[in-house]
C-alpha cells in the first residue's frame, strides 16, 4: 500500500491529473469534510485536483506520518502553495498557504476505494488574511505528530 500512497503523492504534486484513474476505483466514494465536497470516481478527483492547482499552482504536498492497518491507512500530511487563483469564493492574494491535514483511505483491488479528509481551513483563512492570526506560540515546525505520540518520560 505505501507504492500507492507514493504514487497519490506523485499525481498531487505533478498535476498529472490522469494518475488519478490509475489510483482510484470507478467506485471510488470520498469526502472532504473540511468543504463539505463529495468526490465520485477518479474524475471527481480529477475536479478537485484541477481546482485546487487553479488556485495554487505551485501546490506541493509531502506526507508527515503513515499508519497502515490492513486495507486501510491514515496519512498526515502538509501542503504548501501560494494562493494565485479564487479558492472557496476567495480571490487570489498572492499569499503563500501552509496548511496540514489527515486522509483516511480505504484500498480495493489495488485502487482507492473510500476516503475521508480534513484539513486546516483556519489556517488558510489565517494565510490569506480573513482569520486574524493566533497569539504568538512555539513555532509549528517544533510540533509534529511524532512529538504527539512520543511520551515525555
Amino acid at each position: 500500500m505505501l507504492n500507492l500512497i507514493e504514487r497519490l503523492f506523485a499525481m498531487w504534486n505533478s498535476q498529472d491529473a490522469a494518475l488519478a484513474f490509475e489510483i482510484y476505483s470507478e467506485e471510488y466514494c470520498g469526502i472532504d469534510l473540511t468543504n463539505q465536497t463529495r468526490i465520485n470516481g477518479p474524475a471527481g478527483v480529477t475536479r478537485q485536483l484541477e481546482r485546487f492547482y487553479q488556485a495554487l499552482p505551485d501546490l506541493e504536498f509531502k506526507y508527515e506520518q503513515v499508519i497502515f492497518e490492513n486495507d486501510r491507512v491514515a496519512v498526515y500530511w502538509s501542503a504548501r502553495g501560494t494562493h494565485r487563483g479564487t479558492l472557496l469564493n476567495i480571490p487570489p492574494t498572492g499569499r503563500v498557504v501552509q496548511i496540514n491535514g489527515v486522509s483516511w483511505l480505504r484500498e480495493r483491488n489495488g485502487k482507492f476505494a473510500h476516503g475521508v479528509h480534513m484539513w486546516d481551513m483556519a489556517a488558510l483563512l489565517r494565510a490569506v488574511g480573513l482569520l486574524p492570526e493566533l497569539e504568538t506560540r512555539a513555532p509549528s515546525e517544533s510540533i509534529s505528530l511524532q512529538a504527539a505520540f512520543t511520551p515525555n518520560d
